[in-house]
């Protein structure tokens, strides 16, 4: 029986030949690996700077903190956020965690990103920045974000977790916001053990990201930098500490990683755009489930399919069917995120009626895509689901 899991192992020889070299040189924390995966991201995705840290939470974390200790600070306790209300946790917590008020946003149920009609409406002078989610791989409509917040002074932030090497208009998801975010966890486009990034262009913000992530101390800031003076003195810069900053720094494994990944991505991203070439070919116009409409250049992260309200079928005996058959599946992300009992700890705001995110919070579900050919798997589920 053919097996369609979620994800597969990015890795060969090569990840653990880069693991066996930084064995060998007995020095396993932060350095020379990391930062030369930095500047090869910084690169790829045509960003000014990269910070690496240990997850795709940590970095969403560093990114809402960098935005309280600019010099004039971009943000500050009680300000409004906008979130679509489908993503994954720690879009949200961080928010939580700084104090800001979250005002949830329904999603579109073709593109899963923001209803734009929505966010438009939900847009007022009190709204200080808008946390956009690519979700599944696809990108926001840039155009339009950029047209809503003109001239009004709002923070544009991108979680890019799962939409690494998409790109809208030619340009990298993830470059469109003040900072963007992305992970490198094992189901992810490529893989670094755990880890994740956030790119800037921004210096003033990057050097705020680099005291953030370890301890807030002046050790990694470079001499000229936009945090603080800087003395010639090793020894008291090594534990001077000037922001209430955190230790998620990445271990020197998993930049060495993430240099061989970055070769081997565009290649990656190419053969998940020929899975989801034949995906959308065979579930185009299937009368029973909706798919992921593409927005520019998706990098497909997995396939999403929701019920349609006219079909007869039922998504426990969906999950059911996949699970019996040997292919995983799972919810749309977190589905509708405002029906959590965890939002009793936020101050949050829940704009109209989350129409689309309950209906695919109880009708979706997706499967994994890979970086390998899928045809079989692809076929195996086409046909499976046309059993139901």
């Amino acid at each position: 029986m053919i097996k369609y899991p979620l994800a597969t192992s990015t890795w060969d020889d090569k990840e653990i030949e880069a693991i066996n070299a930084v064995v060998a040189s007995d020095m396993y924390t932060m350095g020379k690996h990391v930062n030369q995966f930095e500047e090869e991201f910084s690169t790829f995705v045509g960003s000014k700077y990269s910070v690496m840290v240990n997850s795709g939470s940590s970095a969403n974390l560093l990114a809402v903190a960098a935005l309280f200790y600019t010099k004039n600070p971009k943000l500050k306790r009680g300000d409004e956020v906008i979130v679509p209300a489908v993503s994954w946790s720690t879009t949200y917590y961080p928010l939580y965690q700084y104090g800001l008020k979250l005002k949830f946003v329904d999603v579109d149920l073709e593109t899963l990103n923001f209803d734009l009609n929505q966010l438009e409406m939900a847009i007022t002078a009190d709204t200080k920045m808008i946390f956009a989610v690519n979700l599944l791989g696809n990108p926001n409509d840039f155009d339009a974000i950029n047209k809503l917040i003109e001239g009004k002074n709002i923070i544009l932030l991108e979680d890019n977790c799962e939409s690494m090497g998409a790109e809208y208009k030619g340009k990298q998801a993830g470059t469109f916001g003040v900072m963007g975010t992305f992970s490198t966890f094992f189901s992810h486009h490529m893989a670094t053990m755990e880890g994740g990034l956030v790119v800037t262009d921004d210096e003033e913000l990057y050097h705020v990201l680099i005291a953030l992530r370890a301890h807030g101390w002046t050790r990694h800031l470079p001499k000229e930098n936009k945090v603080a003076t800087k003395s010639d003195d090793w020894f008291t810069e090594s534990f001077r500490f000037v922001l209430p900053g955190y230790n998620v720094r990445p271990v020197e494994m998993s930049g060495a990683i993430g240099v061989q990944q970055l070769k081997k991505l565009p290649d990656f991203l190419l053969k998940r755009r020929d899975n989801a070439i034949l995906f959308q070919e065979l579930f185009k116009n299937h009368p029973d489930f909706h798919i992921q409409k593409e927005v520019s250049s998706s990098s497909w992260f997995g396939f999403s399919l929701i019920i349609k309200p006219a079909s007869s079928i039922k998504r426990k005996d969906v999950v059911k069917t996949l699970t019996d058959n040997n292919i995983d599946c799972r919810p749309i992300v977190t589905g509708d995120f405002t029906k959590n009992d965890v939002l009793k700890y936020f101050d949050y705001e829940i704009f109209g009626e989350m129409k689309n995110a309950k209906y695919l919070d109880e009708n979706g579900f997706f499967v994994g895509n890979h970086q390998v050919s899928l045809k079989e798997e692809i076929y195996y589920l086409y046909n499976l689901l046309n059993t139901i």
